[in-house]
């Protein structure tokens, strides 16, 4: 009987093991092969989430190691080789109540932290930067309304124009025209449908958020760390659902600053001229 009571230690650790080598085999910015837990975290918000997804993670192997022991010694000692003659026993008022009251102290205590990180999505801080990102079949526009503004589109790459880039960044993430953001800056994400349903999802900040025709949802995100991060359209949206990714180089201010200038003067214009992926897909409609 002793050998099942050390069962839920070695199941939190266990957990612990899985959660660690899950973090350590995720990626900064994009899915990588063979990868287990979530994508590398370089948010606030998705800090928060790894957190919150390793605690369940230890509190389901718990639970699992503690009904497999409950189970054995069921089996064991409650055989007819074993237990000859059943016990008439119908009701046992003490385990009842136990079987009703832990289970409740079990989700109070994972619903206290997820309230928690609930609130802390959706209570938007002060934004230093506002885009505004509107899905469209199948690709993404993005405005910076505070910047100038500017609109501009953002199709996925094909693999020959991918095959031309050095380094050759992933199939099926990379963009002609990624979004540009500031590192440790608070960037709040309006976005909208002008079709039909998509969602705006980059993993390793956090943010999952639909994108409806007619209504206007926020979501924001503070990137840690410069680099090129991916997300793709996480909402069944039609024939090419799977081709409108998104891409998002955060970047230094300066280098932001000297971005955002040289996007107000390709893009400020109220008339923008269709690039050759955004020509090419109308025509294919």
């Amino acid at each position: 009987m002793l050998r099942f009571l050390r069962l839920p230690a070695v199941a939190a650790v266990i957990g612990l093991i899985l959660a660690a080598s899950g973090a350590a085999l995720a990626g900064t910015g994009q899915p990588s092969p063979w990868q287990l837990g979530l994508q590398g975290s370089a948010s606030p918000v998705m800090d928060s989430l790894v957190s919150f997804h390793n605690f369940l993670l230890v509190v389901i192997t718990l639970i699992t190691a503690f009904v497999l022991a409950l189970l054995v010694v069921i089996i064991v000692k409650f055989n007819a080789r074993a237990n000859p003659t059943p016990t008439r026993t119908t009701h046992n008022t003490l385990l009842e109540v136990l079987w009703t009251v832990v289970p409740v102290i079990i989700l109070v205590v994972i619903a206290i932290p997820s309230f928690r990180l609930l609130f802390y999505q959706l209570d938007t801080p002060q934004a230093d930067v506002t885009i505004k990102a509107t899905g469209k079949q199948w690709y993404w526009s993005y405005m910076y309304p505070d910047h100038g503004p500017f609109e501009f589109d953002s199709l996925m790459l094909q693999d020959a124009d991918r095959q031309k880039l050095n380094p050759v960044p992933p199939r099926l993430l990379a963009v002609d025209n990624a979004m540009y953001v500031p590192v440790n800056k608070v960037v709040r994400v309006q976005t909208i449908g002008s079709d039909v349903i998509h969602a705006f999802s980059v993993p390793s900040f956090g943010i999952k958020i639909d994108s409806i025709p007619g209504r206007l949802n926020e979501t924001w995100f503070r990137a840690t760390r410069e680099g090129v991060y991916y997300g793709q359209c996480s909402e069944l949206c039609g024939k090419d659902h799977a081709f409108m990714p998104i891409e998002v180089r955060v970047v230094s201010e300066q280098a932001f600053a000297a971005w955002v200038a040289d996007a107000k003067r390709k893009w400020a214009s109220d008339q923008r001229p269709a690039t050759g992926a955004l020509a090419a897909a109308v025509t294919a409609q």
